[in-house]
């Protein structure tokens, strides 16, 4: 897989023909800006590189060119299903030492002598792989809906048989691929029936529960009053002095109608709004929804490196396929990368009984670090080159600081 000893300047562009995806349907490779683009936490990473340890991409000990795969690299089948050819920067001990020496040229106060005269001790791989598989699902169902009828004509069986659910055409309906949710409602043809309301029996009035709320079912009784509330059934208002006037809620009677009903003993069904008949239908609940399945995947290195090198580095899609059914990824030269991907697709999330797969998604991300050593007479230190921008970042010890904190610049430098 690696290419023996440094190479020079004409070498630094290598094709990596091996990297070639038979997959069905797959799109070009994207940079992602977030964490691998998945939103993965450092927590998960610390997680997975205590259980896990890929295989590493160079060795520990810098005898080789350290190759790591450039974004525009990453290849993907055409149409015809012909595989392009990628290509690897390699990153080797003269150009760690350049990227190390034009970090260290914009600090005032930083010496190069140790950048450019130390002992490369080890390289280390702490990439971070990410590995999804996002299942595309339609669910449907079916609810019945009751309401009043209010006369006019319905779409009954007279207009033709009910569709089964599944045979409604709602493509019209249809969102965008893998959008996270999304709930429509609608009739289904030639459902609507129309029945006598059961709750007035086709009446449209009920007896009041108010007035006659001691009568026996279905009976009722007209022109019951109840005692004025505001006399206690007297009629007269009594005043202090000992007077008496005549009580103006009940204009002297002591006895008010039936608040609810005026006393008919009837009051308008609720359930039909008083036409005694329902209108029944069958509504047809349609969801569509991602269920998504993540698995990640570190080095043991990886566990160590700094959070802040993590929300810096910029990940890129190793593979990226769409089918009905996604397949593992298959990569030429790394059993590491099939296995990680026949991983995740044993995650496939399960399907509810009233849903249908749509399609499904399966993408590999892989978040470039590295770890180098450098050491000189007991002295050590250490640096991450990030991502394919092959940013540096150094946050604690460099030997050839000249800075007693009165430089303004280390507030700048504050990493």
């Amino acid at each position: 897989m690696e290419k023996p000893l440094l190479s020079d300047k004409t070498k630094e562009s290598e094709r990596w023909d091996s990297y070639q995806y038979l997959q069905r349907n797959s799109s070009s490779a994207r940079n992602n800006f977030s964490f691998a683009g998945a939103g993965v936490t450092v927590e998960e990473v610390r997680s997975a590189s205590a259980v896990s340890d890929p295989s590493p991409l160079y060795p520990p000990v810098l005898t080789t060119p350290v190759s790591l795969p450039t974004p525009e690299a990453i290849g993907y089948p055409s149409a015809s299903g012909a595989g392009l050819e990628l290509q690897r920067q390699v990153l080797d001990e003269i150009e760690i030492r350049e990227l190390l020496i034009d970090h260290i040229g914009h600090r005032c106060c930083w010496g190069s002598r140790p950048a450019r005269t130390w002992k490369i001790r080890a390289v280390e791989d702490c990439n971070v792989y990410v590995g999804t598989l996002d299942t595309f699902i339609e669910e449907r169902e079916a609810l019945t809906q009751t309401v009043p009828f209010t006369g006019g004509s319905f779409n009954g069986k007279k207009h033709g048989s009910a569709p089964e659910l599944w045979q409604l055409d709602l493509r019209s309906q249809f969102p965008t691929l893998f959008v996270p949710y999304k709930e429509t409602r609608v009739p289904v043809p030639h459902s609507e029936t129309v029945d006598k309301c059961t709750g007035c029996t086709g009446r449209g009035e009920v007896v009041c529960p108010t007035c006659n709320a001691d009568g026996e079912p279905g009976f009722y009784k007209e022109n019951q009053v109840m005692k004025c509330s505001k006399c206690y059934g007297r009629g007269l208002i009594a005043h202090k002095d000992g007077s008496d006037s005549i009580c103006g809620e009940c204009n002297g009677e002591g006895k008010l109608p039936c608040p609810n009903c005026q006393s008919r003993g009837l009051i308008k069904c609720e359930t039909c709004n008083g036409s005694g008949s329902l209108l029944t239908s069958s509504i047809a609940v349609v969801r569509w929804k991602t269920l998504s399945k993540r698995k990640v995947s570190a080095t043991r290195g990886a566990g160590s490196v700094p959070e802040e090198v993590f929300h810096r580095a910029e990940g890129v899609q190793l593979c990226n396929t769409q089918a009905y059914q996604c397949t593992p990824a298959y990569f030429a030269d790394s059993y590491f990368l099939n296995k990680f991907s026949s991983e995740v697709i044993s995650l496939r999330a399960e399907v509810p009984p009233t849903a249908n797969v749509v399609c499904e998604r399966h993408a590999i991300s892989v978040v470039p670090v590295t770890r180098v050593t450098m050491e000189d007479r007991r002295k050590a230190f250490n640096f991450y080159i990030i991502g394919f921008g092959k940013e540096i970042y150094m946050k604690d010890y460099y030997p050839a600081r000249f800075c007693w904190g009165l430089c303004p610049c280390l507030e700048w430098l504050k990493v």
